[in-house]
């Protein structure tokens, strides 16, 4: 069984948030944790994150908010990083938000490269960390699926998400998806002349 990294973003997540109800129900959930969670430095939240994939090689990670903005600056940097794919949910736009929220400011620029691993990000119409239109523009640039949660803010506790039944469906997806990426299927021969079938 894969096991989780927990990446939360600014401030945590606390008691009830959803991150922290699926890390004690999922076998081998690690939380990444950091030194500070009011004052993010990318490098040293990034250093925390590659060490604890390291750790954890083919982890799903579980990435909130500047989390999710994290793993892509991780990605980024290091291509071949041993995560088995990214649940990436109300990513923090890093780019916008800064007047509110200055310690966002050496998170920018939001990476756009494609993601090296399969990923799923969740978004919400009405985030007021993110726009929809700008989350689903870094999905397509990362690779990612794209799931639209309607009005569901920023998907955390003060908009109702402590127990999210579905954010372990989107783990079992990735799951699935990086194991598939792992050992693709074999492709069929015939027997008798070696060569390969066509898929129908």
């Amino acid at each position: 069984m894969r096991g989780a990294l927990i990446i939360p973003g600014l401030h945590g997540s606390p008691d009830g948030h959803w991150q922290t109800l699926l890390q004690s129900h999922t076998p081998f959930a690690r939380r990444v944790e950091q030194d500070d969670w009011d004052a993010p430095v990318l490098d040293r939240w990034m250093e925390r994150l590659l060490s604890s994939a390291d750790a954890n090689p083919g982890a799903i990670a579980v990435a909130h908010s500047l989390g999710c903005i994290l793993i892509a600056h991780a990605a980024l940097r290091m291509p071949d990083i041993k995560i088995g794919g990214a649940l990436l949910v109300a990513p923090a736009d890093v780019e916008t938000n800064t007047d509110a929220f200055p310690q966002l400011r050496n998170f920018a620029p939001m990476p756009t490269t494609s993601l090296p691993f399969p990923s799923i990000v969740v978004a919400s119409s009405n985030d007021p960390f993110m726009s929809l239109q700008r989350a689903r523009m870094l999905a397509t640039s990362w690779g990612s699926d794209f799931v639209n949660m309607g009005n569901a803010g920023h998907i955390n506790i003060a908009s109702g998400y402590g127990w999210w039944p579905a954010a372990h469906h989107l783990v079992d997806t990735l799951a699935a998806k990086a194991e598939t990426a792992q050992h693709p299927p074999r492709p069929l021969r015939n027997r008798t002349t070696g060569k390969r079938v066509p898929a129908s």
